[in-house]
């Protein structure tokens, strides 16, 4: 949301011969309309006008629950043209309305947006919404605009002369429409291989590549233009439903091109919830939620992004080679949803340039995934090719075996089928091996920073169904340096060994304990009453991680410090969640060390505060 300061005071822009198609955003004024209590003849008082706040070149308040008013007041030079046109950049609002002066000192107002149809919400027929202004003189036109759309409002202004507009709308249709060809092409392309091969990858790559299309077309805004300019734009067109549909049909695509049920389970299940928060996300829209499905939408890339990244990291390093060619055209997809991400949060305000982002992205996504579809094709004929031939080896060589001697062919088979199971064997190990690396850590057989998000997100959504509490505590050994440098890193090692032994001896079985790296600890602890176990288990590791260790007769001794932070009362999610408790634990270490400290302890946090707190990102991707 925009947070506007400063005099409503503001000087009409000054329309001169050269100010075709300049933006008009460094000279509006804005205004929210807390609860929509407002309508045009408000305006008229002093007090709502003195509310007016200059927009300082904003161009997007992100999403709201609330209208934004939008007043602009222009003027023209005596060699100026007298008639302007107004384009409003935004193509996807939910409701826009323009309130200009009529000549009996009242408002005429003009309905457009997507609840209206194309042409009535329009002057000219351009992409965008492009309203004819009352003729300017040299005496200041004040005009209003009312913006609502809780999935983000974005308003874009400029002036424009009809003629400079055309041209700039046939440079716009040229390059958008080598995009959409570009698209429909591959899109075509791979229609004719899936009908040929029936191959489940191409089926999903053709929806994808179906829904991108349309989804494009609806932001640019030719989709309402061309596709569906007969009435208002229905729920299954809108800015939620075909972002939903894309990112459902882009989540299968990579489950079935990586084989995320076979090579990477972990993503698999995250991207087959993804699949079904999309769905969700959809009903919500259907039944009129919009603010609260392009939230879920946004919310959504932090599990969808990371699995899809995750499993084709993982494969290309297997030796899939189609996986290298969708992480780099993922990895453009995702800068591109980034700056839409941050179009409609209010982060990143609209331009030309970074609405293009998106279409480009997708274009070159759509090739380097039709390359990988093509090679793995080639992959599978070639595994084919071999397994047959191969196959046909060993039908010789077992007929052969047969001719020389029927028990040596037994022989064979009984040796041939126990490597394999040692070799099934050895893989199964090798794999648990490595997952039970990944989630660990080696010094101490603590499960490590990586466990420890996933393990804090699977409590947090348990505890916002249930109702409970969450608490997370930082550990940090106090004086911990001493030890190595006079001992040696084999003490330090064995004090880490220790400690976490003790971790795990004085903490109840239902909660975890994680080494995050170095002498830092945590440990996470649910259920309804996690506060005062919280509490308990601090004062109780205060004094049993505090008795020395033994180091070839010597004692050797350390102190800790703890801080704390519980969910919901101070973060909603795991990032802020851990920046709550490690500055309790700075605060702890701040007040000489070896004690406990919960987040807010020494005063309430503000509501500002801990809505920070969940927005940080923690160093290393947590």
């Amino acid at each position: 949301m925009l947070s506007l300061a400063g005099a409503a005071c503001a000087t009409p822009l000054i329309l001169s011969d050269t100010s075709s198609g300049r933006s008009l955003n460094d000279h509006i004024q804005l205004l929210e309309d807390v609860g929509a209590r407002l309508d045009i003849a408000d305006l008229a008082d002093p007090t709502v006008q003195a509310r007016f706040r200059p927009a300082d070149g904003r161009a997007s308040v992100g999403q709201s629950r609330n209208p934004w008013w939008i007043k602009v007041q222009l003027a023209r030079e005596a060699s100026a043209p007298g008639q302007w046109w107004l384009e409003v950049g935004a193509v996807t609002l939910l409701d826009l309305q323009l309130y200009l002066p009529n000549k009996q000192g009242g408002w005429q107002q003009r309905q457009s947006g997507e609840r209206v149809a194309f042409a009535a919400g329009r002057d000219h027929p351009y992409r965008r919404a492009l309203f004819r202004l009352p003729a300017l003189d040299e005496q200041p036109l004040t005009f209003y605009l009312r913006t609502y759309d809780p999935a983000g409002n974005s308003f874009p202004l400029r002036a424009w002369q009809i003629a400079d507009l055309d041209l700039t709308a046939a440079r716009e249709n040229l390059v958008l429409g080598t995009i959409y060809g570009v698209i429909f092409a591959l899109l075509l392309y791979n229609l004719f291989i899936l009908f040929s091969l029936r191959d489940s990858a191409y089926f999903w790559y053709v929806l994808t590549t179906a829904f991108a299309l349309v989804f494009i077309l609806s932001m640019s805004g030719h989709g309402f233009q061309y596709l569906w300019p007969g009435g208002e734009v229905p729920f299954w067109l809108d800015r939620i439903t075909l972002p939903s549909l894309w990112g459902l049909c882009a989540s299968r695509f990579a489950q079935t091109l990586m084989q995320t049920r076979r090579h990477v389970r972990w993503a698999h299940h995250l991207l087959s919830m993804a699949c079904v928060v999309y769905l969700l996300a959809i009903a919500l829209d259907a039944f009129g939620q919009r603010g609260l499905a392009a939230w879920i939408i946004a919310l959504l890339s932090l599990t969808s992004i990371p699995a899809a990244l995750g499993s084709a990291l993982i494969r290309w390093r297997q030796g899939f080679f189609p996986a290298l060619l969708y992480l780099c055209g993922y990895g453009l997809v995702l800068g591109s949803i980034s700056v839409l991400l941050l179009r409609a949060t209010g982060v990143l305000q609209p331009s030309p340039l970074n609405a293009i982002v998106f279409p480009l992205a997708v274009a070159a996504e759509s090739i380097l995934f039709s390359f990988a579809l093509a090679y793995r094709i080639q992959i599978l004929k070639r595994e084919r090719t071999m397994a047959l031939n191969q196959a046909d080896r060993e039908k010789a060589a077992r007929l052969a075996q047969v001719q020389a001697s029927a028990d040596e062919l037994h022989a064979a088979v009984i040796q041939r089928t126990a490597e394999l199971a040692a070799a099934n064997e050895r893989l199964s190990l090798r794999e648990k091996e490595l997952e039970h690396a990944a989630f660990h850590d080696a010094l101490t057989e603590l499960p490590n920073r990586r466990y420890l998000v996933e393990r804090t997100s699977s409590a947090l959504a348990h505890a916002r169904r249930h109702g409970e509490s969450v608490a997370l505590l930082l550990i940090d050994l106090d004086h911990f340096k001493p030890v190595n440098d006079r001992f040696g890193h084999d003490a330090g090692d064995l004090m880490l060994q220790v400690i976490g032994r003790r971790l795990r001896e004085h903490v109840r079985s239902g909660d975890s304990v994680a080494r995050l790296g170095g002498d830092e600890f945590a440990v996470l602890i649910g259920g309804d009453d996690a506060e005062q176990h919280a509490r308990d288990i601090a004062e109780r590791l205060l004094t049993e991680l505090a008795h020395p260790v033994l180091y070839r007769s010597e004692p050797l001794s350390v102190t800790i410090s703890i801080g704390g932070a519980i969910f919901p009362q101070h973060a909603e999610h795991f990032s802020g969640l851990y920046k709550a408790a490690d500055d309790a634990l700075y605060r702890s270490k701040a007040s000489g060390r070896s004690g406990s400290s919960i987040y807010g302890e020494d005063g309430e946090s503000s509501a500002s505060e801990l809505a920070h707190l969940d927005v940080i990102k923690l160093p290393g991707g947590a």
